[in-house]
């Protein structure tokens, strides 16, 4: 049995506090400013294994870099950071704004059992604002969650479960408009979901997509269909991203060597795990960790 290594990259809810006395089945609400100002508006490589955060600048900027691809952030915009996600981010001194960090526990309520907008949630994605009206519907709802937050008044669960519905469906809108696609409930976008949740967990050990259309009781031929449909890319080129961002996390936040790095993904042949990334990076792993770092 392989055994995995736990990489360096640390793991906390909030950024700088491990161990929280916070709700860990609900949420934290923020000003962008609390946390930022005394890190020098620096946050550097970090995760939270099992939270989703959400943050509104209203005032300012910087850049933010998520699974090693960096986005320009100036307000106003949305920045949506996926469970799990890898990221550092840099503001400009008197940077504002809000931050919801959202527990994986409390995305599994009922009210947001929807794959269309949980998977607005799933890209890491940054959102400028060309209508005023959205833009200040998102900020008079940030506003509100904090302080239903703050409060702990009656009903608070319900009331900041309805704004951050509200939220959501915003973001799922500018999620849909970016892409350029309309995302409905369909066949195929259920079934590319499910595949894609399929190689959350197996990535490592399956590289067959035989494998992949037997768990989900299709042929490879209609995987790749519902793939193209609601993704643009073939399944075979989502498994091989995965393997990619995966490669890239472990190469520049670990110790490995290439040929480690290859075995932790389940490349038992070092040079065909220097092909197979070089061919979709368009350099090897050793170069691009020496120029990445």
């Amino acid at each position: 049995m392989k055994q995995q290594v736990e990489f360096k990259i640390p793991h906390f809810y909030l950024y700088g506090d491990p161990h929280s006395d916070v709700d860990m089945n609900l949420l934290h609400a923020e000003p962008i400013r609390d946390r930022s100002s005394v890190n020098d508006w620096t946050i550097r490589t970090h995760v939270h294994p099992d939270h989703a955060q959400l943050l509104l600048v209203t005032k300012g900027g910087g850049w933010i870099r998520m699974e090693a691809r960096r986005y320009d952030v100036v307000a106003p915009a949305l920045v949506v950071i996926p469970l799990a996600c890898v990221h550092d981010m840099e503001f400009s001194a008197g940077t504002d704004g809000e931050v919801i960090t959202v527990s994986k526990g409390y995305l599994a309520e009922p009210l947001f059992n929807s794959p269309e907008l949980l998977a607005s949630l799933n890209r890491p994605s940054v959102h400028v604002f060309d209508e005023e009206e959205v833009w200040e519907q998102l900020v008079k709802a940030f506003s509100k969650l904090r302080q239903e937050f703050i409060w702990r008044a009656t009903f608070r669960r319900q009331a900041i479960t309805a704004l951050l519905l509200h939220i959501f469906v915003h973001a799922a809108r500018l999620s849909e408009a970016a892409l350029g696609v309309e995302l409905r409930l369909d066949r195929n976008y259920d079934l590319l979901n499910r595949f894609r949740a399929l190689l959350e967990q197996d990535f490592r050990q399956q590289k067959r997509l035989e494998y992949y259309s037997g768990v989900l009781g299709v042929t490879v031929p209609r995987l790749n269909a519902a793939c193209k449909a609601r993704a643009g890319k073939a399944a075979s080129r989502l498994l091989h991203e995965r393997v990619i961002i995966e490669a890239k996390r472990i190469l520049l936040y670990s110790g490995l060597s290439v040929a480690e790095v290859g075995h932790q993904l389940g490349f038992e042949d070092p040079a065909y795990f220097n092909r197979f990334f070089s061919q979709r990076v368009g350099q090897p792993p050793a170069a691009y960790r020496q120029e990445s770092r």
